[in-house]
Formats: C-alpha cells, sequence, structure tokens
C-alpha cells in the first residue's frame, strides 16, 4: 500500500532502498520479497534461489558483441578500435563465458585490482586513467543489459578510480623565443603555430590549406590526424575558429612557399602529415635537450599558449574560444595562477606582446622541405589529441 509523505514514511522508505542496495552488494537480493505484487516476479522465477542469482541472460560474449555492434555506427573510427581492443585484450577473457545477469560486483572490483597488476608497454602498471577507460566499456555493457533484461547493475555504486591530477608547465616567453630562434629552419612556422594559437596536435597535423584564411587571419579548425586518419574534430567545442596574430600569418605565409601545392600546411615531402613520433623524438626532445630546458611532451605547447594569452591581459571569453573550451570554467581550473588582471578581449594585446618580443613582422625564416622527418619510425606512442 501506498504511504502518506511524511518524514517518518520517507526515513523508512531510505531505510528499505538502503537494504535493497546492500543486499545487492552483497548478492543476496530477493526481487519478490520486496515487490511480490509486480508483473515482473514471474520473470524472475528461473532465478536459483541458493545464490539470488537472476533470470537467464546472454553471455558476456554474445551481449558485448551486439553492444558493439549497435553503439559503433555513432563512433569514429580510432574510438571503434580502441573498444575493440579492450573488449578482445581484456574483458572477454574475464566475463565472455559468464551471463550477463550474473556478474557480480564483486566480480567486477576483483577484475579492477587485477588490472593494477598489469604491466603497459613501458613495462610499468596501467595507469588510473588507462583502468578507468578499460573499465568504461564494461560499465556501459553491464548498465545497458540491466536495463533491456530488467535486473539491476552490479556496476552500480562503483565509481571510477581517482586520477592525478597532471601539473601544467607551460613555456616562458624567454623559453619560446630561444625555442624558436634556435629550432632548425624547416620547424620555425611549425613551432610559432603551435605556440600562439593552442591548436593540439592531432590539430596541427592534420590542418589543411583551405582552412587558412589569410584574409580574415584566421584558421578554421575542422579535422585532426588521429592514427593515420583525418577525422573530425574530437567534439563541438573543439570545431571552432582561431584568430591569428600578424607573427602567425607571417610564419603560414612562408610555410605556403613550400607545402602550398600540399593539402596540408605541415607535411612530409610527399605530401603526407608530419608523424608525430618522429617530432617528438627526433625534433622536438633534442631541442630542448640541447637548450638544457626541462623535457616535457609537446602538447605544453597548447598550455603556453593559453598562459600567454592570460599573461598579456585577453579576456578569458576569447581565449577560451581559441581553445576550443565551450566555458571559461576549465581556463581557470587549469590556468588559475597564471591569471593576472584580465582587461583586453580581441587578441591585441597579444599582438603587442609578440611584437616586443619577436619585433615588428615577427617572421620566421622559410621553411625547407628537405628537413623534413624521416619516414618509417616503429616508435608507437599514443596521439595527443
Amino acid at each position: 500500500a501506498a504511504l502518506d509523505d511524511t518524514p517518518a514514511n520517507r526515513k523508512k522508505v531510505k531505510q528499505i532502498l538502503e537494504r535493497i542496495e546492500a543486499e545487492i552488494t552483497v548478492g543476496t537480493f530477493e526481487y519478490a520479497r520486496y515487490f511480490p505484487g509486480s508483473s515482473n516476479v514471474e520473470k524472475f522465477r528461473a532465478e536459483v534461489a541458493t545464490t539470488g542469482e537472476v533470470l537467464e541472460t546472454p553471455l558476456f560474449s554474445e551481449f558485448a558483441q551486439t553492444w558493439f555492434d549497435e553503439m559503433r555506427i555513432q563512433w569514429r573510427k580510432t574510438h571503434i578500435d580502441t573498444v575493440r581492443l579492450t573488449l578482445d585484450k581484456y574483458l572477454l577473457p574475464n566475463f565472455g563465458d559468464q551471463q550477463v545477469g550474473r556478474i557480480k560486483k564483486a566480480d567486477i572490483l576483483g577484475f579492477r585490482s587485477t588490472l593494477a597488476k598489469v604491466s603497459g608497454r613501458k613495462e610499468e602498471s596501467l595507469s588510473a586513467t588507462r583502468i578507468n577507460h578499460i573499465m568504461t566499456p564494461l560499465r556501459m555493457i553491464l548498465n545497458e543489459a540491466a536495463n533491456r533484461y530488467e535486473f539491476t547493475s552490479p556496476y552500480h555504486g562503483i565509481k571510477s578510480l581517482k586520477v592525478p591530477r597532471t601539473d601544467v608547465e607551460p613555456f616562458t616567453l624567454d623559453e619560446v623565443k630561444s625555442i624558436i630562434d634556435t629550432v632548425r629552419p624547416d620547424y620555425r612556422a611549425y613551432f610559432i603555430v603551435r605556440f600562439f594559437t593552442g591548436l593540439r596536435t592531432s590539430e596541427v597535423h592534420g590542418l589543411q590549406w583551405q582552412c587558412v584564411d589569410f584574409e580574415r587571419r584566421q584558421i578554421l579548425v575542422r579535422n585532426a590526424w588521429v592514427k593515420g586518419e583525418l577525422v573530425y574534430t574530437k567534439n563541438d567545442g573543439s570545431f571552432r575558429t582561431v584568430d591569428l596574430s600578424e607573427m602567425v600569418c607571417n610564419a603560414l605565409r612562408e610555410q605556403h612557399k613550400v607545402t602550398g601545392q600540399h593539402p596540408f600546411v605541415f607535411c612530409s615531402r610527399d605530401g603526407a602529415p608530419l608523424n608525430p613520433n618522429n617530432v617528438t623524438y627526433r625534433v622536438w626532445h633534442p631541442l630542448l635537450k640541447h637548450l638544457g630546458l626541462r623535457r616535457r611532451r609537446p602538447y605544453q605547447t597548447r598550455h603556453t599558449a593559453a598562459t600567454l594569452w592570460l599573461a598579456a591581459g585577453e579576456s578569458p571569453e576569447w581565449i577560451a574560444r581559441q581553445m576550443g573550451h565551450t566555458t571559461t570554467e576549465m581556463l581557470f581550473r587549469v590556468y588559475s595562477r597564471y591569471v593576472p588582471n584580465l582587461t583586453r578581449q580581441d587578441g591585441s594585446a597579444m599582438e603587442r606582446l609578440l611584437r616586443s618580443s619577436f619585433g615588428q613582422d615577427g617572421g620566421p625564416q622559410v621553411v625547407g622541405e628537405s628537413a623534413a622527418p624521416a619516414s618509417g619510425s616503429q616508435v608507437e606512442v599514443s596521439d595527443e589529441r
């Protein structure tokens, strides 16, 4: 019978709910005991009374394949490959021969604990981020199965592992100037674009000349080069227009003299986009070592752009649009200690800062094709997005 809406009855219902959740956790929940008048009771008659297991459901391997086939239409190819690898390498070997409805919370937690003991490519244990990525398809599969076969998902109440925050390590303007002045000439335009537009690695490598508007001094960020494939940007916020300083425009004009006959702005002799591994290990890291600078990922050029804009006094809203952030929340959360008085809003403050440091036109030397990174590198690292 329905209970009156009173504080005492609310407390009673809350206690019942907590008891149900506790029984689900330990695998002793009996549907009929709590909902004897429900039309679903008969569906659970196949339940094994001694174990509290639910009705017959498909094997995890069968349902996972169904789920994968239904979901892949909304994923890009790189994500399809990632999920397929996760299924084949981790989830199917551990859960494949179990019924989805009989997987317990303890099974999930036990599986996750074993992942912490697995070694990755560098013989190091898997990071919390990697483990969370492996667990995500498992959560989605079990939750979907629970909805379809009317049982409570065993993933209920399991939270993702806490991921340590990665420190932002931007370069100072003096360090940026030293890098641009010292880098081999055929990469000067490349790094000017990276340091002063905030583009991601994949966005720089996927940049095509048709998306460079010299008249309006803008880059239209529409695509990214990921694992050897040109794909759409990672999300709607990344689909954006980036305003260019005069220095960046001049660098791109010089670059156009060299690669303008190819679709991609930064490419090898045959017109293919640059290999990010080659850039990192053959140009970037040796350059930092030569200059005596701390070894950092090339992605720090994006963080550097944000901090230099903030130091120049640009508007947070303008910076967020440049970076592809939908709000300024992430800007303040990540770069809060770099925020001075914010007064400008149109890029002009950054323009003055660059001119004072690099000269009136800020133009780089002509970028030559001859020093393009060699092809055929077998080093495999994840793409920086």
